[in-house]
């Protein structure tokens, strides 16, 4: 049996197109706050005269701990997990945040009739993309579905102060709360009055304002290849947010055959079409989160149908034989016509 196993974090890390060569006049108003968070990397970018480094990136550091002990699944004692062990019928009390995320989360499951839904978490373990051990073998049908029976939006209940659940459920808000991460570090610069900044948590983005050189900041779409790291195309950010979901770097291989760390909960099972990946634009990172992993698991036709549904701008890159095509929502057509 052949398999390969390639491990990188489920979102694509976009590379930021910026000038290496700056002036001194210019370092002096730019600052690069950089670190370790939610089982990836996270960087800030401020441009502005007068920032306290020190004291701006012990604020960041402290809400993405913060988040972090409320949503991730790697923590064991985080409130997520906490409520996953739960086993009682009765309410389970967690944070106004994370009910900010589920209900949002409920949003986009809805819109994208169930192909986002962050009850997947049976089957994400189950096929050896959560935090326990990969797999070297398929999962056998009869474990695909008593996984299945696990989940289901509907069997979580939201209520003002908490949750309740009515049967076995594992959260798992991977696809969401990094996004969600993001803005609350820009709530965080804003509220500080800092108008121009950049911030990326592994792949996901939020900009503002204009980089050291005055232009809006400028992104690059990866070209889809498991093997390399080469750009694709450009997208400038004016007061947007980025995500992308792709399957490329985080998949298994048995016998030949790739297996995507996207599982589409429909079905139980990775997604199987030719979407390399999907780029989100939205006002919020963590919409954009949400819904490039529900665009990616709906495939190119659905999923574009989707976008301009909720005329969202959406970029999406098809595999062919020859190499990749792109596919695009009208509302990243009139985005691009828009900005310079």
């Amino acid at each position: 049996m052949d398999r390969r196993i390639h491990v990188n974090p489920a979102k694509l890390l976009p590379v930021l197109v910026l000038s290496l060569f700056l002036s001194a006049c210019e370092q002096e108003r730019r600052i690069v706050i950089t670190g370790p968070t939610m089982g990836t990397s996270y960087i800030v970018k401020l441009v502005g005269m007068g920032l306290d480094k020190t004291k701006i990136g012990s604020e960041i550091e402290a809400e993405l701990k913060r988040i972090n002990s409320l949503m991730s699944t790697y923590d064991e004692n985080s409130e997520l997990s906490q409520f996953n062990r739960f086993q009682g019928k009765g309410l389970f009390p967690v944070s106004p945040e994370t009910l900010e995320v589920l209900r949002l989360s409920g949003s986009v499951h809805d819109h994208s009739d169930g192909a986002f839904d962050v009850t997947v978490g049976p089957l994400v373990n189950l096929w050896g993309f959560g935090p326990g051990p990969s797999r070297d073998s398929i999962p056998a049908d009869e474990e695909i579905e008593a996984a299945r029976h696990r989940t289901g939006f509907g069997l979580l209940q939201i209520d003002d102060d908490g949750l309740r659940k009515d049967s076995d459920l594992y959260l798992d808000l991977s696809a969401i709360a990094k996004g969600y991460a993001v803005d609350r570090v820009a709530l965080i610069l804003e509220a500080g009055d800092i108008r121009n900044y950049l911030v990326e948590i592994g792949g996901e983005l939020r900009a503002r304002g204009q980089n050291d050189r005055g232009n809006p900041w400028t992104i690059a779409v990866e070209k889809p290849n498991s093997l390399s790291r080469s750009i694709f195309r450009t997208i400038p950010l004016r007061d947007m947010s980025m995500a992308t979901s792709g399957d490329y770097r985080n998949y298994f291989e048995v016998d030949g055959k790739r297996y995507s760390h996207t599982i589409d909960p429909r079905t139980g099972r990775p997604i199987t079409h030719n979407v390399a990946s999907v780029t989100v634009l939205a006002a919020s990172a963590a919409v954009a989160d949400g819904y490039a992993t529900a665009i990616n698991v709906l495939g190119v036709e659905k999923g574009l149908s989707l976008a301009r549904q909720l005329d969202l701008a959406v970029l999406v890159l098809v595999k062919q034989e020859d190499g990749f095509i792109e596919r695009s929502s009208p509302a990243l057509d009139d985005y691009l016509d828009q900005v310079p």
